[in-house]
């Protein structure tokens, strides 16, 4: 936007009156009308419009140098650039050294081609469009020419006023600068079009950098001279522009000016957890503090006690070294550096030193979620949830741990790839005889096929048995980790038996009755049952089997004289030679509790 500055004056009375009324514009009942001849185009402005610019949809392409794709290759490095890369990419140059119209210091020196827009009113009317010419004047009719070059911005309307003064009185006068001049200066070295430049006279040192598509790839953000003559004019720092703000070295350009950029400095990156990550330019004695600064210091997640170095080396190929800070702060980074800061919110601690979140539910007097201090117990997640109600059953307590649940997951998926293993070879060995047997045997195929699709469905749910007795009135001084879920449930009044037997379902529990009894309540194993490999999942989560060796037990049915608890299940699986699909039932069985499947998963397993 540019600001007239407007002079009062009373100027003495016209002279030069041999000049026609037709010729000077005059009025016999106005003022005085000034015309401005045609005015022919000047050797400056021609040599402004004649400089051959890039075309209008040039586009600037900065191109990776080999630093940057090496950064790029590494873990969280894929989106690094070199900092200030953002004035360069898509930077399209205008075709007229014109368009830029900043605000005119009042220190503006005027020079040949600029423009001057002369405003006069009262005594005299004129609206001219005045151009310094070589001589370095501009000329106002009848009043004359006007030497203007190397006066101020400020001061031009006084110095015009006083000339028109000699010839008017009575009249005001507003000037302005219109058109700039034209300037040709020169950008070398490390940019990505070299040459010369055409701007206007208000045009500073970075802006005509960028017209020349800024520094290179190879070419340094922080080495860039202003020569102007024999003698460096200025050294310009873009970060100091970039980083702070500061255009103190950004000095306003004269013609035949040269812009030299020299090749870039040593370069490191700084990725990871920091407000700008980048791959940035150093100076000799610039420091990892330094370099923190300019990537704005850590995020608000970072650790900021220490920083991974990757320097390398053609010795030993990549070396990674940790640098603790702020020790380390002093250390001059060498040519190549990588440095990573790290995220201390993804960072997983020492499990003594980590606070523990746990849900607890069920019979308890407080049930939710909780966060607990790092040596948390098993016992004192029961005491913040207020203790568990009269109704509940410590025994039966269902904890389940998600570091547990993973490693099921793993377990189960490798047994039931070895089991369907198992399952497909004998299918492929057992040959049939005659069409009932290949037809039964096709019908045992399409059930194996049912039963591992089914146990392929089934998840490990994550849970430790508490080795606890039915009697047991506290919980074991477990150390909890995050995520634990702890559920007590109220005290059961029934066993269930289910599998090969006659009246499958849940049965009103006894203190007096036997596993054996609650068989016969349920009709006693039938004719495909295989009776010597009962087992009782207890409701702790742990199993009694049949075929256990250890113990009170023998090899044999001798559980069914085991006495039954509240919330038991009693399981009787099917014979193993029977060719129906159930016929694996048996060898998984177990397996599945094992790996927490859960009493649900079971049934739909074998249902």
């Amino acid at each position: 936007m540019l600001m007239p500055v407007i002079l009062w004056a009373t100027p003495l009375a016209p002279r030069a009156q041999s000049t026609t009324q037709a010729e000077s514009g005059i009025s016999n009942s106005g003022p005085i009308r000034l015309r401005q001849p045609a005015q022919t185009e000047t050797t400056a402005t021609r040599e402004v419009q004649g400089v051959q610019q890039p075309p209008a949809n040039a586009q600037a392409v900065a191109a990776p140098s080999d630093f940057e794709s090496y950064v790029r290759k590494q873990p969280g490095g894929a989106d690094i650039r070199r900092f200030g890369i953002s004035l360069i990419d898509g930077l399209q140059p205008s075709g007229d050294a014109s368009d830029y119209s900043p605000l005119v210091p009042a220190d503006y020196v005027l020079r040949a081609g600029d423009e001057l827009v002369v405003t006069l009113w009262g005594s005299v009317d004129a609206d001219l469009r005045l151009q310094v010419d070589r001589s370095g004047r501009i000329s106002i009719p009848r009043v004359g020419p006007v030497m203007v070059s190397g006066v101020r911005y400020a001061d031009v309307p006084e110095v015009i006023s006083r000339r028109v003064a000699l010839v008017f009185k009575n009249f005001q006068i507003s000037v302005t600068l219109g058109q700039l001049r034209g300037l040709r200066v020169y950008v070398t070295g490390f940019v990505n079009r070299p040459g010369a430049v055409t701007v206007n006279s208000l045009s500073t040192l970075a802006q005509a950098l960028m017209r020349a598509g800024g520094p290179s790839a190879a070419g340094s953000f922080r080495n860039i001279q202003l020569r102007r003559g024999a003698v460096v004019a200025a050294n310009f720092d873009l970060y100091d522009l970039l980083l702070k703000g500061d255009r103190r070295g950004d000095q306003l350009l004269q013609a035949d000016d040269v812009i030299h950029v020299g090749p870039t400095g040593a370069q490191i990156a700084l990725i990871g957890s920091v407000n700008r990550p980048a791959i940035f330019e150093v100076k000799t004695n610039e420091t990892i503090d330094d370099l923190l600064a300019m990537a704005g210091g850590f995020s608000a997640v970072a650790d900021s006690r220490r920083l991974a170095l990757v320097r390398l080396d053609n010795a030993s190929g990549n070396r990674l070294t940790q640098l603790d800070l702020p020790a380390n702060k002093a250390l001059q980074p060498a040519n190549g550096d990588l440095l990573r800061a790290f995220n201390a919110a993804d960072v997983v601690g020492p499990m003594a030193m980590q606070s523990k979140r746990v849900r607890i539910e069920g019979e308890v007097a407080r049930p939710g979620e909780y966060v607990l201090p790092p040596d948390s117990s098993l016992v004192d997640a029961l005491r913040a949830a207020g203790g568990i109600t009269g109704n509940a059953y410590l025994y039966a307590t269902e904890f389940n741990r998600e570091s547990v649940r993973v490693t099921q997951q793993t377990n189960y998926e490798r047994a039931l790839r070895d089991f369907e293993t198992q399952v497909t070879s004998a299918s492929v060995t057992r040959r049939a005889s005659n069409s009932d047997e290949a037809s039964t045997q096709a019908f045992a195929n399409a059930s194996n096929s049912r039963l591992i699709e089914q146990l392929r469905n089934l998840k490990p749910t994550g849970r430790v048995v508490l080795q606890m007795t039915p009697t047991t009135d506290s919980l074991p001084e477990m150390l909890l980790e995050d995520g634990d879920r702890l559920n007590i449930p109220a005290r059961p009044t029934t066993v269930g038996v289910f599998g090969s037997v006659f009246s499958a379902g849940s049965y009103l529990h006894s203190p007096s009755r036997t596993v054996g009894d609650y068989l016969r309540l349920a009709g006693g194993p039938t004719r495909g049952a295989d009776d010597t490999s009962v087992f009782v999942i207890r409701a702790n989560g742990s199993v009694n089997s049949s075929l256990q060796e250890s113990g009170m037990f023998t090899r044999g049915n001798q559980i069914a004289g085991l006495a039954a608890e509240p919330g038991d299940t009693i399981f009787v699986p099917e014979e193993l030679n029977k060719t129906t699909w159930a016929q694996h039932a048996k060898d998984w069985t177990q397996i599945v509790y094992q790996f927490g499947i859960g009493l649900a998963g079971l049934k739909a397993a074998l249902n």
